[in-house]
Formats: structure tokens, C-alpha cells, sequence
């Protein structure tokens, strides 16, 4: 996941505003227990997600792909009083984790947490009100299909972020496999729509930025 080198990676989260004490603790137990550690969102990408979060100040949030709830922790931060973040995981065994580290955050009376397929959940969300901000991070293959069902219900000056969309350098590598094939197809799929503008930054494994016009 790393394009950058190790010192300047090192100086880069020396200069970052530091995890607080609730997401170290999920990062570290995240590492001791759970596989594939790695699908965290973690300390850079985490900060990222709260400050763009912040500066939005949401009443809706859509986060499909929870893991152990560090990036759901991270987008709550500048959730309106009377916002909702819902955020939905195929994985039932994790619920206990997420269901604690969102109580001791705090956040828990802001959270709509969903256990299942993300591509029947979507659908049966509350209309009540668009969604200002959506994180993408669940399963490569399916991120289009991910899009297709957030784009019309995402407001005007919404966001859209998915994560790993440079998939360890893969993107640009010879004889991608499929999981590949699907990124660089959702790569071009943001970029040809004019519907968003849309910036492709290189923090951690790569996140597209786009922006409902």
C-alpha cells in the first residue's frame, strides 16, 4: 500500500494530529486480533476522512465497508447534532467490536450499523434526507455498482470517497487481474462523469475524491 518512502512516510504522520486514545486502542487490538489488519483505514487516511467530514458537517453519512469501525469513528466527528452515519459490513462477527469501540467513542446514538449484503441494504436506506458524504471501502468488485446506488441520492456539493483505488500500484501494473480490472473500470467510470468532479489523491493505497456538481 505504500508509494512513499519510509522516512517520509515517518515525517509525514509526525506532522499529523495524533489518533486519539479510543482509535489507538481499536488500531492496536484491530492488529492483535482481527485478519487482514491491514483493511483498517488507520492514523493518515483516518484524520483525512474526520477533517473532510468536518468541514461538511453532514446529516447523512453512507460508509459501506465497517471493518472494525476506525473510519465509522473518524466520519462521525463532524456529523450534525441530529445527524446518522450508516455504515454496513458483510462480517457479523465483528458487530461486538464495532458495537464497543462506537461506545466508547461515544458515538453510538449516532450510528445505524448494518450486517449484510451492502447491494441489498443500499436500496431499503431511509429517504428522508440525501446524503452528503459516502465512503466506499467493501469489496473492489463492486465498487460501480456501489456508485450507481449512492450517486442519484448523494445532494449537490455531496462527496463520494473510495478507498484503495491505486490497489498497491496494481492499477498501473501489466496484466491486471480482476480485482484490478474493476478498480481502473471504476477509475474511468468517475472520471468520464460529468455528473462530479473529482480529484485522485495518493494517501495510503490511493482515494477518489469526487464531488456531486
Amino acid at each position: 500500500m505504500s508509494f512513499i518512502d519510509p522516512a517520509l512516510d515517518t515525517y509525514i504522520h509526525a506532522h499529523t494530529s495524533p489518533e486519539s486514545d479510543v482509535l489507538q486502542a481499536l488500531s492496536r487490538e484491530t492488529y492483535l486480533k482481527v485478519s487482514m489488519p491491514r483493511m483498517l483505514s488507520g492514523h493518515l487516511q483516518g484524520t483525512f476522512l474526520r477533517m473532510i467530514s468536518q468541514m461538511l458537517q453532514p446529516r447523512r453519512i453512507l460508509e459501506i465497508g465497517t471493518f472494525t469501525g476506525y473510519s465509522a469513528i473518524c466520519l462521525s466527528a463532524g456529523l450534525a447534532p441530529d445527524g446518522i452515519l450508516h455504515t454496513i459490513d458483510i462480517n457479523e462477527e465483528l458487530e461486538d467490536m464495532q458495537r464497543r469501540y462506537f461506545a466508547a467513542a461515544q458515538i453510538s446514538h449516532q450510528i445505524q450499523l448494518h450486517v449484510g449484503n451492502a447491494l441489498t441494504i443500499i436500496p431499503q436506506l431511509p429517504t428522508d434526507l440525501p446524503l452528503d458524504l459516502v465512503f466506499i471501502d467493501a469489496d473492489k468488485q463492486n465498487y460501480s455498482h456501489y456508485y450507481d446506488l449512492v450517486i442519484d441520492r448523494l445532494r449537490p456539493g455531496g462527496f463520494i470517497v473510495a478507498d484503495n483505488v491505486l490497489w498497491s500500484g496494481k492499477i498501473v501494473a501489466p496484466d491486471p487481474d480482476k480485482t484490478t480490472l474493476a478498480l481502473i473500470a471504476f477509475n474511468e467510470k468517475i472520471q468520464q462523469d460529468e455528473r462530479v468532479e473529482n480529484i485522485l489523491l495518493p494517501i495510503r493505497d490511493g482515494l477518489m475524491l469526487a464531488r456531486k456538481r
